[in-house]
């Protein structure tokens, strides 16, 4: 059993080798995910009137807006949970609506979600829930996802013994992880993350902040983070996307947001609770 467990790391370890060499230095605005003149809308109730936007290989993109202005409808019509009335959604150079039912299963191996509150099956142990893409998607013996969920559980912190342990016995930081481990499962190329860090004591949304960013740096993850978390923002985020009016309002760097003179973004990043972390950028 060690020697396969070894040898399985070495595979594992290979693999992300292997993914971060393939992303090509002079290759950062690749675009990895396009959305163009996507309307969405419930019965007469328009939540996303022709957006546009692009997110690059490698980056770490915030997208943020208003409580109801239709942040995480967009990531759920994206990974389509829900509909669209019009516009084009590519993903890793694909048109998702295009594509053949085995193309489209193929994509959506290489992509990982992390819901905001989890999402684990309560009557599922943290190994069982991290094996659930695997069942679904690939054809593995139970003693090869055992070792790859031990793997998925190490990578994002988790003690060991977290993988016998069910949601219930999880703390709110640990329940995180463990989704992410899921999310991670089947090595994907763009992870999605929603609210990640809601909940959390600003030492643990600090360290799962670090974790990202590390994640990002080792397996060449891209990764597009709805959040409201201004420290998340200013620490980890390479760009910011903002939402509001059905559309994104402005996109660029936490200077570019500092620098916008829309009052929505003005209040939100240089309002009262952003001060301390405006003046420690200035």
């Amino acid at each position: 059993m060690d020697e396969e467990r070894q040898e399985m790391q070495a595979q594992q370890a290979e693999k992300t080798e292997d993914r971060v060499n393939e992303l090509p230095a002079t290759d950062e605005h690749e675009v990895i995910l396009s959305v163009k003149d996507l309307t969405v809308a419930f019965g007469s109730h328009v939540v996303l009137d022709k957006l546009n936007l692009d997110i690059y290989r490698g980056e770490i993109l915030g997208f943020v807006g208003a409580s109801g202005a239709g942040k995480s409808v967009l990531m759920r019509t994206v990974l389509r949970l829900l509909p669209k009335q019009s516009g084009k959604i590519t993903i890793l150079g694909s048109e998702y609506d295009e594509v053949s039912d085995e193309e489209r299963i193929v994509l959506d191996t290489r992509l990982g979600v992390l819901f905001q509150h989890g999402a684990l099956f309560s009557a599922l142990t943290v190994r069982e829930n991290i094996q659930v893409p695997m069942r679904e998607y690939l054809n593995l013996p139970q003693e090869m996802m055992d070792e790859l969920a031990r793997l998925k559980i190490d990578m994002v912190g988790l003690a060991p013994e977290a993988a016998d342990k069910y949601p219930s016995e999880l703390s709110g930081g640990m329940i995180k992880r463990a989704a992410l481990a899921r999310a991670l499962a089947l090595d994907p190329d763009l992870v999605f993350l929603d609210e990640p860090t809601s909940g959390l004591d600003p030492i643990g949304a600090a360290e799962f902040d670090n974790l990202i960013a590390k994640l990002r740096d080792t397996l060449g993850l891209t990764v597009y983070m709805v959040t409201h978390d201004l420290d998340s923002l200013f620490s980890v985020c390479d760009r910011i996307a903002v939402l509001g009016k059905k559309k994104v309002l402005v996109e660029g760097t936490i200077d570019d947001m500092l620098a916008c003179d829309d009052e929505w973004v003005t209040s939100y990043f240089r309002g009262k609770r952003a001060r301390s972390i405006v003046r420690e950028q200035d």
